[in-house]
């Protein structure tokens, strides 16, 4: 692949899914991470591209898109699929019999509901159709579903009556999604109806367990919601950088690798 289809190749990714990293062109590319910043440079300095925060977007100028469709969760679910696959098995087996989850909305929470064993009786609430399409089959889960208003990008749904019910339920583990993790400005998600449903479900979890590619570390979104430091388990990948597993193990947290 020569630089200028490089060049364009970004720009139909950054089209299709409105933000990137660079470790996702590099792997979407199949090129190094340097060569990935290299193609940046040109591409900010003609102002085709912005880099806020680690992510790399459209700059406004080029991208008249509304900002409804600056998340999609289908196009995020195409994006680390092997990790993210990992990543929900690994999460699946610390289900133990009698728990009462929370399942948060997500691609990789997705994957976490397909892999859910069927050899033990538990409950799970979530609010996301995805998730639940996953939990209703198991005949061994009790499911319970928030409901609310529907979110077509997140195939999430929300509303008052979703967070009171959330509110109400008491789970022995949450499993919760990010877009972003910094442990300077915490954890992160794309949208402000996000955030008020990942605080409830923080505060009715004993254990908040979060869900996480690689990618998304040093990745800060708009919606802050919790401080690393908040919680008691981490999955992720095993593309983990040693410097951040060593601030999530200094924070006394559980960190789960999952070998892709």
């Amino acid at each position: 692949m020569t630089r200028t289809e490089r060049l364009a190749r970004i720009l139909a990714i950054l089209e299709e899914h409105k933000a990137s990293t660079v470790p996702e062109l590099a792997g979407e590319l199949d090129v190094s991470h340097m060569t990935v910043r290299r193609d940046l440079v040109s591409l900010v300095d003609d102002e085709r591209v912005k880099i806020l925060h680690g992510s790399v977007i459209l700059h406004p100028k080029s991208d008249s898109r509304s900002v409804d469709s600056y998340y999609s969760l289908i196009a995020a679910g195409s994006l680390h699929r092997k990790q993210k696959r990992a990543i929900g098995a690994l999460a699946a087996s610390l289900v133990e019999p009698d728990d009462a989850l929370i399942i948060d909305s997500g691609s990789t929470t997705e994957y976490l509901a397909k892999e859910l064993p069927s050899d033990r009786p538990y409950s799970a609430l979530s609010y996301s159709l995805n998730v639940l399409s996953e939990t209703v089959r198991r005949k061994n889960c009790r499911t319970l579903f928030a409901g609310g208003v529907f979110h077509d990008n997140t195939l999430m749904f929300e509303g008052p009556e979703a967070l009171d019910m959330i509110r109400r339920y008491r789970a022995s583990k949450a499993f919760i999604s990010s877009a972003g993790l910094s442990a300077q400005f915490g954890v992160t998600c794309m949208n402000p109806y996000e955030r008020e449903t990942k605080l409830a479900v923080m505060q009715s979890s004993l254990r908040k367990i979060l869900l996480v590619d690689s990618s998304k570390f040093g990745v800060v979104r708009s919606e802050w919601f919790a401080n690393l430091s908040d919680f008691d388990e981490l999955v992720t990948d095993s593309s983990l950088g040693d410097d951040d597993e060593t601030i999530i193990r200094g924070m006394g947290i559980r960190l789960h690798i999952a070998r892709v």
